[in-house]
């Protein structure tokens, strides 16, 4: 477009309420431009003899769709393919559907002449278990769709695996261990720019770095090796994103590319370097519309993550939603592991914070790693017990939930499982339906 001095506007999509969408909103504005926030509050588009009507409007978009999280990926994924037909848009929706897909992603990058570790993914179990051994003793076990570290293991030489979690697709991946202590490099690109970059230090006990389960984050924007920056510029460009976070690690061969994520955070990239994406992400789409800025003001505004509620977001309405479905007290359930799927009756407490499974379930299934150990009271034990929790998928009426379960010996209790509220906020308990006719007898439990 031709550089124009009035104000352009530039909406951000992103149903979520996240402190990177605000971010982003934020900075344009600061830097004298109009915003919109793309709600449901707010939203609407409409086809009229002929033509096409976004509402509200805006000159371009910035894509904050949090697919890799999100029940419905698919649903969301036409969605921003809609609006990608009415504006411009930052991060397309079809360089964003190879981003989410890992494996996607590694075709994607091994095309591109970049750097990614050996991975097979197979649709029959007996071809992914067979190819297994090419791995050596361990492997990386993970969902092609996943966020925040959550569906990911590290699996032994004879531990068998399923082409499926859930109703998600996974494969295997070598399993790196890095010349010095478990860390990678996050390294923030945007239009083929290096903005910022940090190492993530994995805490004692775990291979994974995400900042989400607690990983120390240290700046590596002028540290970083030259040669693993413009692998993270090429990866970037190889997927088509405008913006993405470039994860890499170090092997003994070279610097490869293990992910790239179109919706990284923002929060432990800032803490690392002080430096925030969000006014680079507004000066590039305010110059894709034809705005001006000043460049000065852009680094300027990027020492500060302004993650206040934005002027533009659209007020509450009351919810006019389809009502959630019904669950019972006692209700069927199927749950998923790295080794295979259970058929269990599940008692539902919503005293409890979190879902609850047997350690025997557990084992059978194969839900490892322990994440982390949490406190959880239990009948009248006031100080509470220690107990693992693990990633667990729980399949309820057809719904699949990705959840951390606490694990424990429910070998004395009616139920293998426990459904808490990070299952049931989805739900209406229901508690005179029970899927037996046994009341149960299961003590309630919450987690500190």
């Amino acid at each position: 477009m031709d550089e124009v001095t009035e104000p352009v506007t530039v909406g951000v999509l992103g149903l979520h309420s996240s402190k990177e969408s605000k971010a982003i909103l934020n900075a344009v504005e600061a830097l004298g431009h109009g915003t919109e926030w793309y709600r449901p509050q707010n939203t609407a588009v409409s086809i009229q003899n002929g033509d096409l009507t976004l509402e509200p409007d805006a000159d371009i978009i910035a894509n904050r769709l949090l697919l890799s999280t999100s029940e419905h990926p698919a649903e969301e994924l036409g969605l921003a393919q809609l609006f990608d037909h009415v504006r411009p848009m930052l991060n397309r929706p079809s360089a964003v559907s190879t981003a989410m897909h890992k494996f996607a992603t590694a075709a994607a990058l091994t095309e591109a002449d970049v750097p990614v570790p050996d991975a097979l993914m197979a649709l029959a179990g007996e071809r992914l278990n067979d190819g297994r051994k090419q791995f050596g003793e361990q492997a990386v076990y993970k969902t092609a769709i996943g966020t925040h570290g959550g569906g990911a293991w590290v699996v032994d030489l004879d531990d068998p695996v399923n082409p499926r979690v859930g109703d998600r697709q996974a494969f295997l991946q070598r399993f790196i261990e890095s010349p010095g202590d478990t860390r990678d490099a996050r390294v923030y690109v945007i239009d083929g720019e290096i903005i910022a970059a940090m190492y993530r230090h994995a805490p004692e006990g775990e291979w994974r770095t995400n900042v989400s389960l607690g990983s120390e984050v240290y700046d590596a924007t002028d540290d970083l090796p030259s040669k693993a920056k413009e692998i993270a510029v090429r990866a970037a460009d190889a997927v088509g994103l405008d913006y993405a976070g470039v994860d890499l690690i170090e092997t003994n061969d070279g610097w490869v590319v293990l992910e790239t994520n179109p919706t990284a955070g923002f929060r432990g990239l800032f803490k690392a370097t002080g430096v925030s994406p969000a006014p680079y992400i507004a000066k590039l789409a305010i110059e894709r519309a034809g705005g001006v800025v000043d460049e000065a003001q852009v680094e300027e505004l990027s020492g500060t993550l302004d993650d206040s509620m934005p002027t533009c977001a659209p007020r509450k309405t009351r919810k006019t939603t389809t009502e959630p479905s019904v669950i019972g007290y006692i209700e069927n359930v199927v749950v998923s592991g790295t080794r295979g799927t259970r058929n269990v009756l599940a008692k539902s407490d919503t005293g409890a914070t979190r879902t609850s499974i047997d350690a025997q379930l557990a084992a059978e299934i194969g839900t490892g790693p322990i994440k982390d150990i949490v406190r959880v009271r239990s009948g009248s034990v006031k100080s509470g017990k220690a107990r693992p929790v693990v990633d667990v998928v729980v399949g309820v009426g057809g719904t699949q939930h990705t959840v951390t379960a606490s694990v424990e010996d429910r070998g004395h209790m009616d139920y293998a499982m426990l459904l808490g509220r990070d299952i049931l906020e989805h739900y209406h308990v229901d508690v005179t339906r029970k899927a037996d006719e046994d009341t149960g007898g299961d003590r309630e439990e919450e987690e500190e």
